[in-house]
């Protein structure tokens, strides 16, 4: 096991890590570096951007547009990605239904969604949770009713994040309601979101924003060729899909600027004769979270050195174990960016909106506070951490 980069990979971080600086916008950069997020023409103006270069797409093959990348360099091109502040490949395209359209779709499908996925032309949104039905994906209710050449959906998805945006959906729905497995039974559906009978209602979350959604079903009528792979298949298809969601879910990239960011920060706010920096007792939490982040990098490269010698095509079991800890260490940087901002998280972060409050402390206080509260669902998403135990404690342990 090797965990230096040949002079190769060096080669190509370089070239990854130039193009992001001479091509990622200003703007996009700025709002990503602050923690303000991005827009959704931010998204699509810099995925157009990664199209056209042939990297929209890195651990896609060749053959339906992706690059052809190794694992490394897969891994190199996420973290300066993450380092440089640039929006990562919009996640619901490129991780989540593309692989499962290239992997289980035929080739109709594979010609009209694969192009309009790789430059996100058209916005994907995930219908997977419903109320009763996160964790517990699996006892999903949404049911689709075959009609001739046609199915009628009706039921209910939640936490449907930028479904706001969505031109289309990938659905989980119930095809079988009395399959002996609540597994089975389960059809994966593609969705015109412009189709009649589908409703989108936001749902404001802690921080104050609304990326996430309800999404309505009432008699909607799906084409029977917009099925992906066979009826009554589609939580094989969905357990491929999560698996891949947590291939790089660690985040090791974005924890390392976001934790150079606090560094950069505590710098700046006063404390004493020196400044937060200087502080012993705030040094040693930044540090142990320096020494955690360091043994969660050498832990993915353990990994993906593993996965380049075996030659696997299928997730490795120590995901979980990556999105585990990296979940725990992105709030505990979130947790340093609260004591950096002290009390100038509130006034912003509290306040209703068209407040006439005045601006109280640095520019860059107002988006500390929303973003430790949207934090709060890294250790929820791509499973829970009770679930990343299990699959820990039965895949890796044998318990």
């Amino acid at each position: 096991m090797d965990l230096e980069f040949t002079a190769e990979e060096k080669a190509f971080r370089d070239e990854v890590r130039t193009f992001i600086r001479e091509n990622l916008p200003e703007g996009t950069r700025t709002r990503m570096k602050e923690g303000r997020g991005t827009s959704k023409q931010d998204m699509v103006d810099w995925m157009k951007i990664l199209a056209d270069k042939g990297w929209s797409a890195p651990r896609w093959p060749k053959e339906y547009g992706g690059p052809g990348w190794n694992a490394i360099q897969q891994y190199i091109f996420t973290e300066e990605i993450q380092l440089n502040h640039a929006p990562d490949p919009q996640g619901f395209n490129i991780s989540m239904v593309g692989p499962v359209i290239y992997t289980f779709g035929n080739d109709a499908q594979k010609k009209k969604f694969l192009p309009s996925i790789l430059d996100c032309s058209v916005w994907w949104c995930q219908g997977f949770s419903e109320p009763g039905a996160g964790s517990d994906l699996a006892s999903l209710k949404t049911k689709a009713v075959r009609e001739g050449d046609e199915y009628v959906v009706n039921g209910q998805k939640t936490w449907t994040t930028y479904a706001q945006h969505a031109d289309w959906i990938f659905c989980l729905v119930r095809t079988n309601p009395d399959a002996p497995k609540k597994q089975m039974g389960i059809s994966y559906l593609l969705i015109d979101m412009k189709t009649p009978g589908i409703t989108v209602r936001p749902i404001q979350t802690i921080d104050g924003g609304v990326e996430v959604n309800e999404v309505f079903f009432d008699n909607v009528r799906v084409p029977v060729e917009n099925l992906v792979g066979e009826e009554n298949k589609g939580w094989d298809y969905a357990k491929f899909l999560l698996g891949n969601e947590r291939i790089g879910i660690a985040r090791v990239g974005a924890s390392k600027a976001k934790l150079r960011r606090v560094k950069e920060l505590a710098a700046s706010v006063p404390q004493g004769e020196g400044s937060l920096m200087d502080d012993p007792r705030f040094r040693a939490k930044v540090w142990e979270t320096e020494v955690e982040l360091k043994a969660l990098e050498m832990t993915q490269l353990r990994v993906l050195s593993d996965i380049a010698i075996r030659g696997g095509k299928k997730p490795h079991p120590a995901s979980s174990v990556l999105k585990l800890k990296g979940s725990e260490i992105q709030q505990s940087i979130t947790h340093l960016l609260m004591d950096v901002v002290g009390p100038y998280a509130i006034p912003r972060s509290m306040g209703v909106e068209g407040s006439n409050e005045p601006s109280v402390g640095p520019d860059w206080a107002d988006a500390i506070a929303p973003g430790y509260f949207n934090y709060r669902k890294v250790s929820i998403y791509g499973g829970s951490s009770e679930v990343q135990k299990g699959i820990i404690a039965k895949a890796i342990l044998g318990l």
